[in-house]
């Protein structure tokens, strides 16, 4: 049997079948997650996958280069966009990181991946209820980020960007999709 959440909707067992929980280094697909898990903080994950494709339009396909460049002009188009999460300290937060990737030339994945070494985190959960929505690790990471200069990252997006990005694997002992 699978993740209950993945019974949600056929967005959300797609989402769950290929793309949750795999491990992923690709720079623009990483930063693409964590934004997507910081604009989900206080939403359901569901409204955040309807939005993805009109996010991948108006925030130039993640691309951090391009979105370092974003100006007042380009944030007051993404607010009066109906067709994304207007919500001017997320989208700020997602703009304010590009910049600090860009400039600084980060890689997200050397910074994330080092702290499960490189490799994913097994977790073996038998029930939703078991599956923390932070931990110390995630605390530690959101911690540092910040200190990097990294906004809008709490060790609760933190812990969604790991379990969604493969570094910490959460697919419960009976999903499928636990070994893949």
């Amino acid at each position: 049997m699978k993740c209950p959440w993945a019974y949600l909707s056929p967005e959300m067992e797609a989402y769950h079948d290929k793309e949750w929980g795999k491990p992923l280094y690709d720079e623009r697909a990483l930063f693409e997650l964590l934004c997507l898990e910081q604009l989900q903080a206080g939403l359901s994950w569901q409204t955040v996958l309807k939005k993805r494709p009109a996010f991948r339009e108006a925030l130039a396909n993640f691309e951090v280069a391009k979105l370092a460049n974003f100006d007042e002009l380009d944030l007051a188009q993404l607010l009066a966009n109906p067709a994304l999460i207007r919500n001017r300290r997320k989208l700020e937060a997602i703009l304010a990181n590009a910049r600090l990737i860009y400039d600084q030339q980060l890689s997200l994945a050397k910074l994330c991946w080092a702290y499960v070494d490189e490799k994913p985190l097994i977790n073996h959960w038998h029930s939703s209820e078991q599956v923390p929505s932070q931990t110390d690790l995630a605390s530690q990471m959101a911690k540092d980020l910040k200190q990097v200069g990294f906004k809008f990252v709490g060790p609760t997006t933190i812990y969604s960007f790991m379990q969604a990005s493969g570094m910490v694997n959460d697919h419960l002992e009976s999903c499928p999709c636990k070994e893949a």
